[in-house]
């Protein structure tokens, strides 16, 4: 991805680690995929309904991710308590997700993936989330 470019472009200094906050970036995104597709592919399953809190779960994940990228990408008038607050509801997004996709993970392939994703991403916020002061 072009984060790690654009973040350098920025023409004022940033208060985080400019490598960690583009991998975390990246990251989230990446996750936010993940879930998107793995909820999809869950209402493809033939026994969905025994699926609905997976797919809840994916959606939820995947829309907090989501904006903790785009909030994560920007730094003109920065505020640290948003970005921690965002941070710590991506982690337990994150964990709810991985936590209900490891309990399919061995009947749906595309649940294994989407956990590692979660697992992945709750890591890197978490990373992220011990540097800011």
């Amino acid at each position: 991805m072009k984060t790690s470019q654009m973040l350098e472009t920025y023409p004022k200094p940033i208060n985080l680690d400019r490598t960690l906050l583009a991998r975390v970036i990246e990251t989230t995104v990446e996750c936010s995929q993940a879930c998107t597709a793995c909820a999809d592919a869950c209402l493809s399953e033939d026994h969905v309904a025994d699926l609905r809190k997976c797919i809840r779960t994916n959606l939820d994940c995947a829309d907090v991710c989501d904006t903790t990228a785009r909030v994560l990408s920007r730094h003109t008038g920065y505020d640290a308590n948003i970005s921690r607050v965002l941070l710590e509801a991506c982690i337990a997004a994150c964990k709810a997700c991985g936590d209900e996709c490891e309990q399919h993970a061995s009947m749906h392939e595309h649940c294994r993936i989407c956990a590692e994703a979660c697992r992945a991403c709750e890591a890197a916020c978490r990373e992220l989330l011990s540097t800011i002061g």
